[in-house]
């Protein structure tokens, strides 16, 4: 049986490593060996920021992946815990019964969706504001490059 609650929260905190995939599909899930590839190479964006500074080119191109694949596994979480009971237990409980307790949503799931909204948008603002300035203040150095 897999449970609802379980997934939201390995979505929310795991998310970027895959393990909501892999406790969904299994260990042979091809997208679950995938989230942890941009979420290393925004690792190593914010390495290189720590050490080249926030002008280094390929860090700021890089950061905002780690960014991304978190707002994107933390609406995962929402989504899987805002399934109904029957649309989870026919999905990914299929042997069970349509309202099978693995299904149900508690407080906890709550709790799970409620961090994934409020973090998962926080951190996609962030990086969203921080490509788009890296991005303007590069065109306006090629600018002035160009200019002289």
């Amino acid at each position: 049986m897999k449970n609802k609650t379980l997934c939201a929260w390995l979505a929310f905190l795991g998310g970027p490593l895959g393990l909501h995939r892999f406790y969904l599909f299994g260990w042979r899930d091809p997208l679950g060996w995938l989230l942890p590839v941009p979420s290393l190479l925004g690792v190593w964006g914010i390495v290189r920021i720590q050490q080249y500074g926030v002008d280094d080119t390929l860090s700021w191109l890089l950061v905002p992946l780690l960014g991304f694949t978190i707002a994107a596994t933390s609406l995962t979480a929402i989504v899987y815990g805002l399934m109904t009971p029957e649309k989870w237990n026919g999905r990914f409980n299929r042997s069970a019964p349509a309202d099978a307790p693995a299904g149900g949503t508690r407080w906890s799931t709550i709790f799970a969706i409620a961090l994934s909204l409020m973090i998962g948008t926080g951190v996609l603002m962030a990086s969203i504001a921080f490509s788009f300035q890296r991005y303007f203040e590069y065109q306006v150095e090629e600018g002035r490059r160009i200019s002289e």
